[in-house]
């Protein structure tokens, strides 16, 4: 069989974070030993031009991922690199997921310039944080900690964290991993208390639906690993009943079982972290969209849609 590798460059978009460039370097490395040629494309996005507002102020959809759509619309990019995890939970009908790369370890950890920091179930440490439910889970577990707005890219937070504004700083270890951070981490929480957002870890690569079938093959087999696609197809189909974006305090993970099936746990939990509402559901990988919407559908059916409705009605929405 005749080898029709694609001759183009591929124009990688990406933000112009330190982190961003990693994936996107990642994804380049791939395709560059897959024999094509890449460009990076660096677009600056709506959550990285508004640093002054929390994410939940600006909107869930597409905060980090509006601008590099366009540029696939237009394109100026062939396809565009997320973190997976800031991926809208519905993808407009003339774009799409064409890979999810294989994911980091996925918990939240502690981060402090103090390595004798230590955070227990009386803290009351100052934490920065951005995230929704990473504010509502350290309400629920550690209930005197206070949170501190933390936007901005990795390094900006550490010099908020060197300059006293918190005490210590709460992230993906996969992005403090990837930059080379892990030295500065004091606690990893376990994933069964604090577990992360739907596609926590992964990269995502999105591109038009229209790109060329031939093109979006080879990028599939350079970039996709099966395993993380089949756990990330069961969270974004949990995300999406839920219909909660980044500035829901949902979460949810997929893992595969030692027998091959999928396993996800999941649900929401209140703003004040009261309400903690979980459960875990398992079944075939083949059927790992609908164990996703089942669990959404029974997290809901137990009150996650009052929780949802609260938080809306006091953000406005």
């Amino acid at each position: 069989m005749e080898n029709n590798t694609i001759t183009k460059t591929i124009n990688i978009g990406t933000r112009g974070s330190k982190l961003a460039l990693w994936q996107a370097n990642a994804v380049a490395d791939k395709l560059q030993a897959a024999g094509l040629d890449t460009e990076i494309v660096i677009i600056s996005t709506k959550g990285d031009q508004i640093l002054d507002k929390s994410l939940d102020k600006l909107g869930s959809k597409g905060v980090f991922t509006e601008e590099l759509e366009v540029g696939l619309r237009e394109g100026s990019i062939d396809i565009a690199v997320h973190s997976a995890k800031d991926v809208q939970s519905t993808i407009p009908a003339d774009l799409e997921l064409v890979a999810f790369m294989e994911r980091e370890k996925v918990n939240d950890v502690i981060l402090s310039f103090n390595p004798d920091f230590k955070l227990e179930r009386d803290s009351t440490a100052k934490i920065g944080t951005s995230s929704t439910r990473r504010k509502a889970l350290l309400r629920k577990y550690y209930p005197n900690v206070t949170t501190a707005e933390s936007r901005g890219n990795l390094q900006t937070r550490l010099q908020k964290l060197k300059d006293g504004q918190f005490d210590a700083l709460m992230l993906a270890y996969a992005g403090v991993f990837r930059m080379g951070y892990d030295d500065l981490i004091v606690h990893t929480f376990p994933e069964d208390e604090f577990t992360p957002a739907a596609g926590q870890g992964s990269v995502a690569v999105e591109c038009a639906k229209d790109l060329d079938p031939e093109l979006k093959q080879q990028l599939r087999q350079a970039l996709n690993h099966d395993e993380t696609h089949v756990c990330l197809v069961a969270e974004r189909a949990f995300l999406r009943t839920m219909e909660g974006g980044c500035s829901i305090p949902s979460f949810a993970l997929a893992t595969l079982t030692p027998e091959g099936n999928v396993s996800i746990q999941g649900g929401i939990v209140s703003l004040d972290g009261q309400t903690h509402l979980a459960d875990t559901f398992e079944g075939t990988q083949e059927e790992a969209e609908r164990l996703g919407v089942q669990l959404a559908e029974t997290i809901l059916g137990r009150g996650g849609d009052k929780i949802l409705k609260d938080i809306r009605a006091e953000r406005g929405e």
